[in-house]
């Protein structure tokens, strides 16, 4: 086993591509579905060198499998969102401390000092459904902070623009954590002026308003509460870390993630930085589950290893993921 400190601790390429290749022998031993996955891709792990050979599971296999890479009980399971009548993925967490630990350490990487914010949080589609990571870090977070006024808020939107309005007033720093729709709703009721507020959206209408194009949303945003930029967080159920963009829709990732560009053509193959693809997480967190994920998601790669979110795949050609084979 593999000590997950050593994961959080990683200063430099070398080390993150060494660990990773550690990690993914580790998952090939132990992870039952990835093995198989990794078998009928014919690929034998002692001529894995690079993280370029290393095999990307398809995140679709959340869905229908337990992608699992230890024996240990079971402590919670994460559970993604859906329309009725769709399946959800579940990852099964056998070690929650390791997910505290990623993203405790990778806001205090982003942020500073959680006990410097009173932490609002506007998430009620996630608060509507049990089985959320999201609502897991930000309660977390809330907690931590040690601030009174820090806590959640459903649809008293009343009440968050009074207290959100009074503590930025105060000079207080404060980070709004909201999903995209309900911020949305709050500037329709209030226009802001903030000075001393960090606005979080976390993605996604959830079938309560339509789509927007980045730019157009952040746009909104920002004229609706008086910011210079909108800050956004990338994770999903089936990852224990976070990436955030301070503005502009650019995501940069704590040390222990790492983002590649698969060819949407062509799911084995890479493309240069700058060219849209497929992306794939590298997520060392992951140790328990697989660490290697092949996302529906579209985006490109900056030169400084930063990353952009540009789409989804269209659920009726992922070519880039068709590697659904088990």
């Amino acid at each position: 086993m593999i000590p997950f400190t050593d994961i959080f601790a990683i200063s430099s390429q070398k080390q993150f591509e060494k660990t990773a290749l550690k990690v993914f022998r580790y998952q090939h031993e132990n992870n039952l579905v990835y093995r198989e996955f990794c078998d009928l891709m014919k690929v034998e792990p002692q001529k894995v060198k690079t993280l370029q050979q290393i095999p990307f599971l398809p995140i679709q296999f959340f869905k229908s499998h337990a992608v699992v890479s230890n024996t240990n009980p079971v402590q919670d399971t994460f559970t993604s969102s859906g329309t009725t009548g769709t399946i959800t993925s579940k990852h099964l967490v056998t070690d929650t401390s390791i997910y505290e630990e990623s993203y405790q350490k990778g806001f205090s990487q982003f942020y500073g000092n959680i006990e410097d914010y009173v932490v609002l949080a506007l998430l009620p589609s996630y608060l509507e459904r049990e089985g959320s990571s999201l609502i897991y870090m930000v309660e977390d977070l809330i907690q931590l902070s040690n601030h009174d006024e820090s806590g959640f808020y459903l649809y008293n939107h009343e009440e968050l623009i009074k207290t959100l309005t009074e503590l930025d007033q105060s000079g207080q720093n404060v980070i709004l954590i909201g999903v995209t729709f309900a911020l949305l709703d709050l500037i329709e009721k209030h226009q802001f002026q903030l000075r001393n507020t960090v606005i979080m959206e976390t993605g996604g209408m959830k079938g309560r308003r339509k789509e927007m194009i980045r730019e157009e949303l952040h746009e909104q945003l920002c004229e609706g509460f008086g910011v210079a930029a909108i800050h956004s967080e990338y994770g999903m159920t089936e990852l224990l870390s976070q990436a955030y963009s301070l503005g502009e829709g650019v995501f940069e990732c704590p040390s222990w993630i790492q983002v590649l560009i698969r060819d949407t053509e062509d799911a084995l193959t890479y493309i240069p930085q700058g060219k849209t693809g497929g992306i794939n997480v590298i997520d060392l967190a992951n140790i328990n589950s697989c660490s290697f994920i092949a996302t529906q998601d579209l985006g490109k790669k900056n030169p400084n290893n930063s990353f952009e979110v540009l789409g989804r795949f269209d659920n009726s050609d992922i070519r880039g993921c068709n590697l659904m084979v088990l």
